[in-house]
This record gives structure tokens, sequence and C-alpha cells, in this order.
């Protein structure tokens, strides 16, 4: 598919004149091309970074190729970086164009082929350096990305051989994360949320398209063995509602047990995660803002990993927040542990309380710490390319 969209346009290529040579710099340029710079999952992630970048060695541009909703968080991008383009009415030779004359020393794409992604731009090669990052989980198949910032649980090495890209292999998890995500402070009523007045709640918040049927029947299943239990989705079309309250009377569970909340400011979203005892993952396709935002909010979580980039990302979130025991090695043990901490409400209480403390220090929601080794990673990428040697896979440390 990448070949097909961008063929045309690897032609054009020695006619734009687009030339990089290493050049000895006291700041790096760096650029983030992104169609979710507004109230988007992946702004929520990122709009921590951009303030937190040293200065004294980067200076950073956010090229916007998508809408401008006017929220603070849009508003926030733009205040954070050093240059703020906006690229959306432009074709992909002019975007490619104003990129290449800003003299960006690396292009990160958030998109992939993720949403409204423009992957013609980096096609034209408007940087030296080109990488792809958090908005499309795994390859994009195209020879004109250099590197994937990625970690060794949800990429482990011997995957190298399935993406054309080379991986940047951090240290704790790929994810970055905002820890000045603000939380409400008033909590809604269950009866605000039309949960019962008791009974366990179970909580999946990820989108319907990720749930699939082997691990929604292992949901079914610890619903019928935890009496009065119900599950807490987040509100979708009324058609997949209908579906999925239909297939849990097929399998022996009343469908108003299902029970869906709408969608929120995502300060309110994070504090109604207090409501709910335990986070189920989805399994092809985790969770990935929306485990974060269980997480951030100290709502304990059960994943059980995959064989791929994003079935593989619960498992990367946990331990770098320091719950490693909340990964399950198969869905037998994810259903027997719900079943079991939900009859147990003194070791979920223990698992929360961790949680709560974790979160304070741990890696995953450490942006700060984040920054310093995305910039060693640049900093390895850009010298490579100054001693004139091909892109290779780079491992950050501690």
């Amino acid at each position: 598919m990448t070949r097909i969209r961008t063929e045309p346009l690897l032609a054009l290529r020695p006619q734009l004149g687009f030339e990089h040579r290493p050049a000895e710099r006291t700041k790096l340029r760096i650029g983030y091309l992104s169609a979710d710079f507004n109230n988007h999952a992946t702004t929520h992630l990122i709009q921590g970074l951009f303030s937190r970048h040293d200065r004294a060695g980067f200076e950073v541009f956010a090229y916007s190729i998508g809408k401008n909703d006017h929220s603070a968080y849009r508003q926030r991008v733009e205040t954070d970086v050093d240059t703020f383009r906006e690229l959306r009415p432009l074709s992909p030779v002019e975007a490619a164009r104003r990129i290449y004359q800003d003299g960006i020393d690396i292009l990160i794409d958030l998109n992939g082929h993720a949403g409204l992604n423009r992957i013609e731009i980096l096609a034209l090669k408007p940087a030296p350096i080109q990488v792809t990052y958090l908005g499309h989980p795994g390859t994009l198949g195209a020879t004109f990305i250099d590197y994937i910032i990625t970690d060794a649980i949800v990429t482990p090495s011997a995957e190298q051989a399935y993406y054309d890209e080379h991986f940047v292999t951090l240290p704790d998890s790929y994810q970055v994360n905002d820890c000045d995500r603000p939380i409400a402070t008033e909590t809604p009523t269950r009866a605000d949320c039309k949960l019962p007045p008791t009974g366990f709640v179970f909580c999946c918040f990820c989108g319907h398209q990720k749930i699939e049927p082997l691990m929604f029947e292992v949901w079914m299943r610890i619903l019928k063995r935890v009496p009065d239990s119900v599950l807490w989705l987040l509100d979708g079309p009324a058609e997949t509602l209908t579906n999925l309250r239909r297939e849990a009377t097929q399998r022996g569970v009343a469908g108003e047990r299902l029970i869906t909340a709408p969608r929120l400011e995502p300060d309110e979203h994070l504090a109604r995660h207090r409501l709910a005892d335990l986070f189920l993952d989805t399994y092809f396709y985790n969770g990935h803002t929306t485990l974060s935002d269980a997480l951030w909010a100290g709502l304990p979580a059960l994943t059980c990993p995959g064989q791929s980039f994003p079935s593989r990302v619960g498992a990367s979130l946990l331990n770098a927040v320091g719950m490693p025991e909340l990964i399950m090695p198969d869905l037998m043990t994810l259903e027997e542990t719900a079943v079991r901490l939900a009859e147990n409400p003194a070791e979920l209480r223990a698992l929360r309380d961790k949680l709560n403390q974790q979160k304070l220090t741990a890696a995953l929601f450490d942006t700060p710490r984040f920054a310093r080794l995305l910039e060693q990673a640049y900093r390895q990428m850009w010298t490579l390319y100054q001693s004139g040697q091909a892109p290779r896979a780079i491992t950050i440390a501690e």
C-alpha cells in the first residue's frame, strides 16, 4: 500500500533538489509531523514532551497536517514548540519543500498509516533522517523511513527482519506520557454513570473495534463467575453495542450488564476511572492511550500479550509502571486472576495502592526522563549520519 501511494512521488525527488549534507550544528532541528495536534489521543500522550526538550541542544518544530480544533491541546503544542507550521492546505511537494527549507535534521512522523496521514510528504525525503513513532504500532513498509522508536517488549530484536525501519530501542516503554495531565478532582457517582449501586465493575474503555470474540468470550466467563458484576465500556455506535449485548446474551450474560460511558472531557474521563475496580485489556490490539489513562488514574489493569507490536503494548506499559505481576501469560490465567481479584478486595486494594505509589516515580510517567532518553537516540542517529554511516539499530541504555 505504501509503495502504491508513494511511487509517483519518488520519481519527483531528483527534480526537487533536496540535498542533504552532514553539517556541524550546535542545535539539532527536530520536526514532528502530525494530523493530530488537537484533542486527540496522540497529543494527550506527547504534549508534555515538547517543552521538555533541551533547548541548548535542540530546536523543536511542529508541522500540522490536520484540523485546528482550537482546543487547549492545540494551543499547548503551539506554545511549547519553537516553531509551529500549518501544512494542511499544502500539496505534498509544497509541504516537503517547507520542511526542507526549515533545515530539519530529524523528521518524526506521528501518524504512520493511522488517521489522516500524509505519508506522501515523507516519500519526498525532506529531511536527511526520518523516523516513525507513536501513531502506528508497526512498520510502514517504506524505505524512506530510517528508524522506528520502540522497546524490547513490543518489538523483540528477532523481529527486526520484518521491519524496513531500524529499531531504536528505549530502555522502558516506547510510549511517551504527559506527567502533567490533569484529573478532575470531583468524582461522579455510580448513579451519574448509570452503574448499579453495588457490584464489581470491570472496565474496558478501548474502542469497540478492538473487541474480538476470543477475549470477549473470556470477559463473559468472568462476568458469569462474579455475580452482580458489570462490564463498563466506552460508548460507541449503537449498532456495535447492540451486537455486543446480543453476543453477551448468547453466552448466558444479560445484555444490560454491559454498560456504556459517554465521551467526556479528558480530565473528567480520567476521574471516572475511580468508579471502576479492574481494567481488562483487549487482546490482539491492546489499549494504548486507553490503558495509560487507566494507569495514570490509578486503576489496575490485566493484560495478556500477543504476537505483535499492538498486542504487546499493555505489557510494555505495565512493565514501565512497575506492575509486571499484572501481565498474564495466557487467557486462562487472566480469567482466573480477574475472578480472584474480584473475590479478594484486600488483594485488589493492595494492587491499587501500589500502582498509585508507583506512578509517581515510575519510568512510564517520567516525562523529563523520557525526553533525555529520546534525545540520546536523536544524537546517535545524527552521529551515524554525520560520519557517513548508514542507519542501523540503536539501543539506548538506562
